[in-house]
């Protein structure tokens, strides 16, 4: 995760779009992406700038990026693990037997 100011690695690839996130991580880059730029939603702190910018950073996860720039780096950090446990590529944090 940085910072919304951090500077980027000179051997990263910094994606603008889903798109572009799925075809840099193809080529072999390290790809990272801004999650709140991806929503379309306007700036702000409410609740559907957040909610968006969760979605678009679960969707790059499972697309393939590895470093966020965010300002929301524990929302974001959850959900970037949620989406990899899915995915298959970590395992859950917690596993529970359901017994009905």
């Amino acid at each position: 995760m940085l910072g919304p100011g951090d500077e980027v690695d000179p051997g990263w690839a910094e994606a603008a779009s889903a798109e572009e996130v799925e075809k840099l991580v193809r080529a072999g880059h390290t790809v990272v992406v801004t999650p709140a730029r991806l929503t379309g939603v306007p700036r702000g702190d409410g609740p559907d700038a957040e909610a968006a910018e969760l979605a678009a950073a679960s969707i790059c996860a499972w697309l393939g990026a590895r470093v966020f720039r965010t300002g929301r780096p524990g929302q974001v950090r959850r959900a970037v693990e949620m989406t990899e446990s899915l995915a298959g590529r970590r395992p859950p944090a917690l596993t529970r037997r359901g017994l009905a």
